[in-house]
């Protein structure tokens, strides 16, 4: 009964981008945990912690404690401590959402815990719910601003003659890493990346005609930047707003470009744990990154594209041509394994 009457509460409270005035005098009365683990991915921490979580916070009286890793890692937790979850909410890549919906880890976002969930753009919600995608960040090609001051019009950019050891790669074992091969695809069929996915070899025939250009392919990302600012590399394949624009924003001389073939999207997904220790409070927290609100301060500090169809964009925001184009995930579960020791056997 008495979570009932929390829920109702909650829900009594709850509006879409505001303040859930009601919360911090529901957790003070019913005397219910203040804190909320919430996992997502390391690189997140800074912005997150900085211009995030504060407002959450203030707004609902919880007190975030937050779990950095990888999505992979994250998944292995959620197997693990299946009987008696510690984290309630899970932010994680969307082929990694996929996965733990299948193996039943996850409990379903409803529009009535969860109000904002119906300003979301149809495409941003998975499986009735499962999990949702509350950012896009968009990916393209990275770029030295000094090296190539005209920038990059095309991923033809990639296998330029000029280019020979100027390439980064990222590994096929990151999420980045599958853009370079649907655009490899692409490029050796003519097909649209709706299609070109599904021609793995037509992909690695293009992927081996790159290997001159090569410089390093990588695992971690920050390392490889770093190549990239210091003029050793001038492009990086794959990369995405929510950090190279970051860097720009910060003084670094990169660029990312959004070449004419089309650009990607970075699945950010949030998601509630099946079993959540503090099911009211993962229900607030989500419903306010889902909202304007948070949306447009992620906007604002990490360069990404709002799924809030009501947010407003910052002034001065870029918004990249076309729309961002997101894989056949199932697909892309079923091959991941077989496609990345094809692409070590290459590559190494």
């Amino acid at each position: 009964m008495a979570h009932a009457l929390s829920r109702r509460s909650l829900l009594g409270a709850t509006a879409a981008g505001t303040a859930l005035a009601g919360f911090p005098a529901l957790l003070r009365a019913q005397g219910t945990p203040r804190d909320l683990v919430v996992g997502g991915a390391a690189g997140m921490a800074g912005y997150m912690k900085e211009f995030v979580f504060p407002v959450i916070e203030k707004q609902t009286g919880m007190r975030i404690i937050f779990d950095g890793t990888r999505s992979l890692v994250n998944l292995e937790k959620l197997r693990a401590d299946r009987a008696s979850p510690r984290m309630s909410v899970v932010l994680m890549d969307d082929p990694i959402m996929q996965i733990a919906r299948d193996e039943g880890l996850l409990a379903p976002l409803t529009t009535g815990a969860t109000p904002n969930l119906a300003k979301i753009r149809p495409d941003a919600v998975h499986f009735e719910g499962a999990w949702v995608n509350y950012q896009t960040p968009w990916a393209g090609i990275a770029y030295n601003k000094e090296l190539l001051p005209k920038g990059v019009d095309s991923y033809q950019a990639l296998w330029a003659a000029g280019q020979k050891g100027r390439v980064i790669l990222p590994s096929l074992q990151n999420t980045e890493g599958l853009w370079t091969l649907i655009v490899a695809a692409h490029l050796e069929t003519g097909k649209p990346f709706a299609e070109a996915q599904y021609e793995v070899d037509a992909a690695f025939r293009k992927l081996a005609t790159l290997k001159p250009n090569v410089l390093t392919v990588y695992t971690n990302q920050p390392q490889a930047e770093n190549l990239l600012e210091s003029g050793e590399a001038a492009l990086m394949a794959g990369q995405f707003s929510s950090y190279t624009l970051i860097r720009a924003a910060g003084g670094a001389p990169v660029g990312l470009a959004a070449p004419k073939e089309g650009i990607f999207a970075m699945p950010s997904g949030i998601c509630k744990v099946k079993g959540a220790p503090n099911e009211a409070m993962a229900d607030a927290f989500i419903d306010a990154f889902l909202g304007s609100t948070i949306q447009r301060i992620l906007a604002e500090k990490s360069f990404i594209l709002p799924t809030n169809t009501e947010t407003s964009l910052p002034d001065g925001f870029t918004r990249p041509a076309g729309t961002p184009f997101a894989p056949d995930w199932a697909h892309v579960n079923r091959n991941r394994e077989a496609w990345i020791q094809r692409w070590n056997q290459l590559m190494g």
